[in-house]
């Protein structure tokens, strides 16, 4: 049995983390707060930018999954020391860095995105994440550190609440049969990330050292647009048809006022006007794990929310 450390508990750490356990390992879970420990995990309440608390706790450590997420509109300020702190433990460790991207470091791009293409993001999410990822490849490729970057687009399934178009602002009223709204152009294709399927990536690229010193692309299925994933958990949900709306720039604008979210998502507003799309058949040309069928996906995702909102109403 292996000694894991994941660095933080969202919706995609808390999955890793619990993958790890099924698969018969030993976690630590890093995050600021602490949590009560559960069966196979260990919750340390300490700063990941603290490279030298961090560097204690990642002591003895097979692998780091780096899924930390700062509050998002302090992503600029708060990502380069905590990037630079996991890559400090990971140099004194040796523990393999198993870092979660997403796709924001690409900029607008036209056409699907693979992870061949230059980080040419221009605002500062964007770059912030890029460069994360390139100082740990950088000193992969300097021989310090083993890392790899797994990037995942938007996340979708079971334990997903907030953060994405089918999560709290959809998956709700939809359940109830109301209308839903969304940011942007409603039929602009999108992938979508099973989470899951993240978690599962992110701890099968651990063990593969062929995967390491580079980005892959989480396994997802094709392309599908608001409208049609709707429709998707509309049909299962058993609720019918179901309206859906994109909320207009002028309501967005007004409602950036009162809320930092909001006005964070201009940066990233392309992604939800346009095509977004990411190609993972260089991650499923090399490695095992496939994307979830999508009807699998909508079908555990209902029955989750729809337990959730039975008991927390």
């Amino acid at each position: 049995m292996s000694l894991y450390v994941v660095i933080g508990f969202g919706p995609a750490g808390a999955a890793t983390a619990r993958l790890l356990v099924e698969n018969g390992h030993s976690v630590r879970v890093v995050t600021k707060s602490g949590r009560s420990a559960e069966p196979g995990i260990e919750h340390v309440a300490l700063d990941g930018a603290d490279s030298r608390r961090l560097t204690e706790a990642v002591r003895g450590a097979a692998a780091i999954f780096n899924c930390a997420a700062p509050p998002y509109h302090r992503w600029a300020s708060e990502w380069p020391p905590l990037a630079a702190s996991v890559c400090a433990a990971a140099e004194a460790s040796g523990a393999v860095l198993v870092m979660l991207g997403n796709l924001y470091g690409y900029g607008p791009v036209d056409g699907p995105m693979t992870e061949g293409l230059p980080l040419a993001a221009t605002g500062p999410k964007g770059r912030v994440r890029a460069a994360g990822w390139e100082e740990a490849r950088k000193l992969h490729e300097e021989g310090r550190i083993k890392a790899v970057e797994v990037r995942a687009s938007d996340f979708f399934g079971p334990g997903v609440t907030d953060g994405g178009h089918l999560a709290a602002r959809v998956l709700p009223p939809l359940l109830r049969g109301k209308a839903v709204s969304t940011l942007g152009d409603p039929d602009a294709p999108h992938s979508w990330s099973y989470l899951p399927d993240v978690a599962r990536a992110l701890v099968e690229v651990a063990g593969e050292e062929r995967a390491w010193g580079r980005a892959w692309h989480v396994p997802t299925e094709p392309a599908l647009s608001v409208r049609q994933m709707v429709g998707l958990l509309a049909a299962e949900a058993g609720t019918g048809p179901v309206a859906v709306r994109g909320l207009p720039p002028a309501v967005l604008g007004v409602a950036s006022v009162f809320s930092p979210l909001l006005r964070e998502l201009k940066e990233i507003r392309y992604q939800f006007d346009r095509p977004f799309v990411a190609d993972s058949s260089a991650y499923e040309a090399e490695f095992a794990v496939r994307a979830t069928p999508v009807d699998e996906q909508v079908k555990a995702t209902v029955d989750w929310w729809r337990e959730r909102l039975t008991t927390t109403g």
